[in-house]
């Protein structure tokens, strides 16, 4: 691909929920562009973006793809994302890459979850937004309908700028507002022919752009003026002043078409070319020098000095690790030395590419403005900010939910087992939206993520890129057990089997400590009874003990152990004769002072729409939550509870049913209760059998 300057790029993300049509759009972009001869379909496997076997099998997207082309004298960076909200990651990240975003909406389904995530994101970012209302041609298709859908939902500015010229199988083409002409796609699509607005579309059409031109006029006084004493607004006025307040999300240009059918996607390019900002229509990027912590600001700018934001890892077993990343100011070539300002550390470029889906292109170099990879580096990671060493500066990093679907991972094989912590550790950097945290209770490694899908995907890509088979599974709770009253139990070791023997013994007192006070172990032998160096013994012993309960196995916690009595012999006497005298005593203590099983409560946080809010109640009820309180926020509600460990495990899933996917929650631990009865008997059970089983 050709040199193109900072004004001539334009880097647009695609945004949507899932199976609003975004990537078979991309395939028709790339095929008009002449990048490609056919065009790929999703059904079919044979996309550009979606290149993955992961994502091939499920016929979605899983990983964001930068699809660059040229298009009439620009470049466009396009990014396709996903649209399913397990992979929310990659939007964040591509948000942080791109200058615009086109917002696709199904002309059946309209406004979805998804939509409204990628709205909310791209309102945060302060982005200008186009909407794109796909599938024109699909039955039910209801352009008016999904407009309304979206003044409604979002904004009252957003104003069409092309009507559909037909619809469902009769789709034929469209309107366009600027130039009120008709144009048809014919043949592949690649053709386009203008023509006379047909008769009976044009009232329509007429009443359309009148409000176009309202709504333009609006954002500037000297076109108002020219508005209300109706002398016209002259073309070039009218587009110039529609870019300006589309740059400034004074109003949101809405669009229509099929990518199936290949109709509408070259107005689509063409308007994009025309009012999407190039990097040169942003405010300069700002940041922190991490030697100063002074906020600086970087313009893009060829002659400044070089700066780019890490958007996107992947990992590859072959070739290592490859980034992509933004460039805001000045460049970078192929031959240089690369600066990672984030961890303060520098390595040579391994290679400069355009990438394209798989597809690679080597880069001698990249300017302001633009977007590349860089293949076999190894201390980039996505978030990072790459600068010139002389004029270091840190980007704010990207920010992610807390993940909050969980699932035990255990390796399935022996030579699994050695090669599991770097494979997850690869996939961490590729995705840095998981979390896996090691649950010393349960001895289970826990990965977290943002549903069920998402960590199914993990596992394949393990096994897939890294050759480790990994099984997935409900984490075991981490319980504890606890005593309720008062008790005390002697424990007496003594052998003798020639020579010399052993001998312990020991009184001990248990008591039980308020919730969350842990243990405390209280020496009150007087007259050397026990003798002072082995009460060290005495109390390793009854930790080792606590460690292994005395109802399910599961460590005691909140308890106090007092020796107060005990003997020993001055021969047979030994460390390892109190440390078994001390379990004996504390085992036989805590059976007597009525023991309980503790389980781990946790504090949830659970945002919904007011129409959901009876249901999800209702849900956290049969949880055996505890409400705590309910709270306006930003149009929903967000409900605050006490809800047991064991019952969250799937919840995220179940929430996204039971919302729509429009709620979301955050959990953090809270304490530790009793289990309920009727629940401890059935887990103490399974404990007894499966000890059975294993012994």
């Amino acid at each position: 691909m050709k040199d193109f300057k900072s004004g001539d790029i334009r880097n647009i993300g695609f945004f949507s929920h899932a199976g609003a049509g975004k990537t078979t759009f991309s395939e028709a972009l790339l095929f008009n562009a002449g990048v490609t001869t056919r065009r790929g379909r999703v059904e079919e496997g044979n996309t550009v973006s979606d290149w993955q076997p992961e994502e091939i099998r499920r016929g979605l997207s899983i990983d964001l793809s930068v699809l660059p082309f040229e298009w009439k004298g620009c470049k466009v960076n396009l990014i396709d994302t996903p649209g399913y909200m397990d992979f929310l990651g990659n939007v964040i990240g591509a948000l942080r890459a791109v200058d615009s975003g086109v917002i696709f909406l199904c002309a059946v389904s309209g406004v979805e979850v998804g939509t409204e995530k990628a709205w909310d994101y791209l309102k945060r970012e302060n982005l200008p937004v186009f909407f794109l209302v796909n599938r024109m041609d699909r039955e039910g298709a209801n352009f008016y309908g999904v407009l309304e859908n979206i003044r409604k939902k979002f904004t009252p500015k957003a104003t069409p700028v092309f009507l559909p010229n037909g619809k469902e199988s009769a789709f034929r083409g469209l309107v366009d507002l600027l130039t009120m002409k008709a144009l048809y796609f014919e043949g592949d699509g690649k053709t386009v022919r203008e023509g006379e607005i047909p008769g009976e579309l044009e009232d329509e059409a007429r009443t359309w752009r009148e409000e176009l031109l309202e709504n333009v006029a609006e954002t500037d006084d000297e076109l108002l003026n020219l508005y209300l004493d109706g002398q016209g607004i002259p073309p070039e006025k009218l587009r110039e002043a529609l870019k300006k307040a589309t740059l400034e999300r004074k109003i949101f240009p809405v669009l229509c078409g099929s990518g199936l059918e290949n109709k509408g996607v070259t107005a689509l390019a063409d308007f994009l070319v025309e009012f999407a900002p190039s990097p040169l229509d942003r405010l300069p990027v700002r940041g922190k020098n991490p030697r100063t912590q002074e906020e600086e600001e970087r313009p893009c700018r060829e002659d400044a000095p070089f700066s780019a934001f890490v958007f996107k890892v992947l990992s590859d077993p072959y070739v290592g690790k490859i980034a992509f990343f933004r460039v805001y100011s000045g460049k970078l070539s192929a031959d240089a030395r690369l600066y990672n300002a984030s961890r303060d550390v520098e390595e040579k470029v391994g290679q400069l590419l355009l990438i394209r889906g798989k597809a690679q292109e080597p880069l001698k170099e990249v300017k302001a403005g633009d977007i590349a990879a860089v293949a076999k580096v190894t201390e980039v990671f996505t978030g990072d900010t790459l600068s010139d060493r002389e004029h270091p500066i840190v980007f704010p990093p990207l920010e992610y939910p807390e993940p909050n679907y969980m699932a035990a991972i255990r390796p399935v094989g022996k030579a699994d087992e050695e090669k599991i912590s770097q494979a997850l550790s690869r996939m961490l950097e590729e995705d840095p939206t998981l979390r896996v945290q090691r649950e010393p209770d349960t001895k289970e490694d826990i990965v977290y993520g943002f549903g069920d899908i998402h960590l199914d995907v993990l596992a394949e890509k393990m096994k897939r890129k890294f050759g480790v088979e990994v099984a997935l599974s409900v984490p075991r709770v981490p319980y504890k057990e606890t005593i309720k009253k008062t008790a005390r139990a002697e424990g007496k070791y003594k052998r003798q089997s020639g020579g010399r023997g052993q001998y312990g013994h020991a009184w001990l007192e248990l008591e039980p400590l308020p919730r969350g006070q842990g243990f405390e172990f209280v020496d009150k032998i007087v007259g050397g009874v026990i003798p002072k160096n082995y009460i060290p013994a005495v109390e390793k012993g009854v930790q080792e003990a606590m460690q292994e309960g005395v109802l399910a196995g599961y460590p005691v916690v909140d308890v106090r152990v007092t020796v107060y009595d005990g003997s020993y012999h001055p021969v047979d006497s030994s460390d390892m004769a109190f440390k078994i005298a001390g379990s004996m005593a504390f085992r036989k203590g805590a059976q007597e002072a009525n023991p309980v099983l503790l389980e781990p409560i946790m504090s949830v946080e659970v945002t919904v729409p007011e129409e959901n809010m009876g249901d999800v109640i209702g849900d956290l009820n049969a949880r055996r939550g505890k409400i705590l309180g309910m709270e306006p926020e930003d149009g929903y509600q967000k409900i605050k509870a006490l809800v047991p460990l064991a019952e969250l495990f799937r919840y995220s899933v179940d929430l996204r049913s039971i919302t729509q996917g429009r709620g979301s929650f955050i959990m953090r631990f809270s304490h530790y209760e009793e289990v309920p009865p009727q629940i401890a008997e059935a887990i103490i059970e399974k404990a007894r059998k499966e000890r059975e089983a294993a012994s």
